[in-house]
């Protein structure tokens, strides 16, 4: 899932849920090359982390695996050949909780939780 942190409004505004969304769908874009408008994404949780942090995530219209895969490449190699290394450096595609026990590297405390929310409401 792409993420980051929320950027704090203007003085004297309020953070609102448009806001996030709006922030969700930049992340989305940045990372996985997805173009997705905020008003098409959904809530789909509020979580609080090990940390205390929170978070706030949406689920975004399905895409096909191909069409996920091609726009990440395509974020990519747009990324590196500006001479930057992107932000992923790789996307893993799950279809079940199950799969995340053999994904390499750290997980983020609250994917398992959202992962099996995912599968149990769709």
């Amino acid at each position: 899932m792409p993420g980051g942190s929320v950027e704090p409004p203007p003085p004297g505004e309020a953070l609102e849920e448009a806001g996030l969304a709006g922030q969700a769908a930049r992340e989305l874009a940045e990372e996985l090359g997805v173009t997705t408008p905020a008003s098409a994404l959904t809530l789909g949780a509020v979580t609080r982390g090990e940390n205390g942090s929170v978070g706030v995530t949406y689920r975004a219209p399905a895409l096909e695996e191909s069409a996920v895969r091609a726009a990440f490449a395509a974020v990519t190699a747009g990324e590196r050949a500006q001479g930057r290394e992107p932000e992923l450096d790789d996307i893993a595609l799950v279809s079940s909780p199950q799969e995340l026990s053999g994904l390499p590297g750290p997980h983020a405390d609250y994917l398992e939780p959202l992962v099996r929310r995912y599968f149990d409401t769709s």
